[in-house]
């Protein structure tokens, strides 16, 4: 299996059990911050996958994305099979034209789509997300949680402020209210964060919980995650390394897209915010309304209350992924 992902994705690719080889390319088409389409990018990257020798390839796209850009290439690298989900008519583009209903969850949207090109899953599989093994050195940016700063003990509470879209986060404010709740409550409290983000989580973790904003790799974060006994986050990627890793999630989720198709896959959740919002379904990425109302009047106590329904003490995960090897092409992304 070859996979092909954008940069901002390349480290979520790394994480994945069952890939041979990651191809990586910016595609304009896809990137929520694209540069211009470019001749000689193109031609590169129709080269690079021809070097590839697929057989085939399952384009993976979100719902509201087009394959068939992505399609084209393919088909001018010498990809004989090609299968995507496509609304639109792909005339020769596509050997698989897969149809989903509105609505579903991203991730069954997508086993959906490689069970129609041939490759369901085997039998026994129990549909949930998986990462591959992610082992814990000691280090802080090589891929592994800090040496000595973490609970001795799993079953910490991980709360997660940030996101990629300014839209999904939940204000500073409350995050740092909500940790203060949990310290109060007895609970032992991690705050993660990306480089960028480092600002952020030391005025959030100000009431005791230990900051590791900045301080690892989407594989150090994914490690220190899987520890814990519940993660508090909005809709952004952690949520989803809490899911593949078994761990509840209280999800201060946003409406500006549909929980159903964004909140985290197979894993106990609780939902707080308000899903009524006036941004409901509109795919900001900047809240348009004053206060952030959605997320601004979470009550830090119903947090606690999630934290208690759903933390337990969390067991070493079972993150080893089997797949049965198949001569395909895996490409596209979230763009999220």
């Amino acid at each position: 299996v070859v996979l092909l992902c954008g940069p901002r994705g390349r480290a979520a690719a790394e994480l994945l059990p069952g890939v041979d080889e990651l191809v990586e390319c910016a595609l304009p088409w896809i990137d929520a911050e694209p540069g211009p389409v470019d001749r000689a990018g193109i031609d590169a990257l129709v080269a690079r996958l021809a070097a590839t020798g697929a057989d085939e390839a399952v384009v993976f796209t979100s719902f509201h994305q087009s394959p068939l850009p992505l399609a084209l290439i393919l088909r001018m690298a010498g990809v004989g099979r090609v299968a995507a989900i496509s609304d639109d008519y792909p005339g020769s583009l596509l050997d698989v034209r897969h149809r989903v209903p509105a609505g579903i969850p991203e991730a069954e949207r997508a086993l959906s789509l490689a069970a129609a090109a041939g490759f369901a899953l085997p039998p026994g599989d129990d549909q949930r997300l998986r990462l591959r093994p992610v082992a814990a050195a000691g280090d802080t940016r090589g891929g592994t949680r800090p040496a000595g700063e973490l609970p001795d003990e799993p079953g910490y509470v991980v709360v997660h402020p940030g996101s990629s879209v300014a839209a999904r986060a939940c204000p500073p404010q409350l995050c740092a209210g909500i940790v203060a709740a949990l310290r109060a409550d007895g609970h032992r409290v991690v705050v993660t964060g990306g480089p960028a983000e480092t600002a952020l989580t030391g005025q959030v973790a100000v009431a005791g919980a230990v900051d590791l904003g900045g301080r690892t790799s989407l594989a150090g974060l994914a490690d220190v995650i899987s520890r814990a006994g519940c993660l508090v986050v909005g809709n952004t990627g952690p949520a989803h390394l809490a899911a593949a890793l078994g761990v509840p999630v209280v999800s201060l989720f946003a409406p500006t897209v549909p929980f159903g198709q964004w909140a985290p896959y197979r894993v106990p959740v609780v939902r707080l915010g308000d899903p009524t919002a006036d941004c409901r379904n509109t795919r900001v990425t900047r809240c348009p309304l004053p206060g952030h109302p959605c997320l601004s009047g979470v009550d830090p106590a119903d947090v606690v209350a999630a934290v208690r329904l759903l933390s337990r003490p969390a067991p070493p995960p079972d993150r080893a992924g089997t797949h049965r090897p198949v001569p395909a092409l895996a490409g596209g992304g979230s763009g999220r």
